[in-house]
């Protein structure tokens, strides 16, 4: 995991959950650019992710676009065992 400079060593992800939040937070500023934000609920164990969207994602009708063209394409891409990435209120 990269470090930025002056910053304490992180630990690298090892839990799929772990893995799943790092991701998100590389993919959170896109979305704050917009003025949302959302939130790791939870990963079970047959691989679904479960994410909270803040901000103006509640209830905009291009969230769903960003949830399966944006976050569920980079979590498969980037994190074995993702299976499927859900929206929960």
């Amino acid at each position: 995991m990269p470090e930025s400079p002056g910053s304490q060593p992180t630990q690298e992800p090892t839990t799929l959950k772990e893995k799943v939040q790092y991701v998100l937070d590389l993919i959170r500023p896109a979305v704050q650019s917009d003025g949302g934000d959302l939130e790791l609920v939870d990963v079970d164990a047959e691989g679904n992710v479960l994410i909270r969207f803040h901000g103006a994602c509640v209830g905009c009708p291009s969230s769903i676009i960003t949830l399966q063209s944006g976050i569920e394409r980079n979590l498969k891409e980037r994190v074995p065992g993702v299976t499927a990435v859900k929206a929960v209120n």
